[in-house]
């Protein structure tokens, strides 16, 4: 436990966002920044267990942050960082497929919402245990080299099939116009009266 607490006092003093904010907040309050951590985590923890939009607010800190850290990665020239949030991207569009299935099941159970925030949040955080990197090793990546040749496969037939469905549409689509355009001009084709115009 106190090395949990010395780990959190060491990350109040990295320079990120997070910490940026909590000084403003510190100078402008007189409260010390690690009570406003601690007040703020509490807060939250409470809000996901009883709050209304218990569902956006951990969806939002599974999100936000991450999408930040990765426009940060992009503009970097360090490509260990962008390997870094791309890991968690796959793992987190894993996890909400899943979740889309056990949703239904499992938001009934108390403190769901907070287990939810508490699994984004170690799979973004940025220590050696990282979740993102452990489920990517050992869930994902062994699935992805067991199976990738097969959807490769299937994902060349889809795309082959929908090219020809639409080169295909396309020439009747196109042999209709022309047809119609035929008749149209056609000496034998039908005349509206002078008096009536065709519609604009």
């Amino acid at each position: 436990m106190a090395s949990l607490k010395q780990r959190f006092q060491s990350f109040l003093e990295e320079k990120n966002v997070i910490t940026h904010f909590l000084a403003k907040l510190e100078k402008k309050t007189g409260v010390p920044k690690y009570y406003l951590a601690t007040g703020s985590i509490a807060f939250v923890g409470l809000y996901l267990t009883f709050g209304y939009g218990a569902s956006l607010l951990c969806n939002l800190i599974g999100f936000v942050y991450p999408a930040y850290a990765s426009v940060k990665a992009i503009e970097s020239s360090n490509k260990e960082d962008d390997t870094t949030w791309l890991t968690y991207w796959v793992v987190y569009g894993v996890f909400s497929v899943a979740e889309f299935f056990s949703d239904l099941f499992l938001f009934w159970f108390p403190f769901y919402y907070v287990g939810k925030c508490a699994f984004l949040i170690w799979c973004m955080a940025p220590v050696a245990w990282n979740g993102s990197q452990f489920l990517y090793h050992r869930v994902v990546r062994p699935l992805f080299l067991k199976h990738h040749v097969a959807v490769d496969r299937v994902a060349s037939d889809l795309s082959g099939r929908a090219i020809d469905a639409a080169s295909t549409v396309t020439r009747e689509v196109l042999q209709t116009l022309a047809l119609s355009r035929s008749l149209l001009t056609s000496p034998g084709a039908p005349q509206l009266p002078p008096d009536q115009s065709p519609p604009r």
